[in-house]
């Protein structure tokens, strides 16, 4: 993925908000199987961090150009 404009990047900063909300809920919540909370967090995690990484690349590439 590769953000081509300024929309998307707002619609990938929109995305990375709410999962950055969902993995504080998830790591609160003390119910459940521990196993599948931690796969859980480490999935959210996974996408948290490739969002940041288009959006620095973006604003990277804008800066540059």
């Amino acid at each position: 993925m590769t953000l081509q404009n300024a929309h998307e990047l707002q619609v990938t900063r929109e995305k990375l908000a709410s999962l950055e909300r969902r993995y504080a809920a998830v790591r609160a919540d003390a119910k459940g199987d521990s196993h599948i909370q931690e796969l859980t967090l480490q999935s959210l995690k996974r996408t948290i961090n490739q969002l940041k990484e288009e959006i620095t690349r973006f604003e990277a590439r804008a800066v540059r150009g």
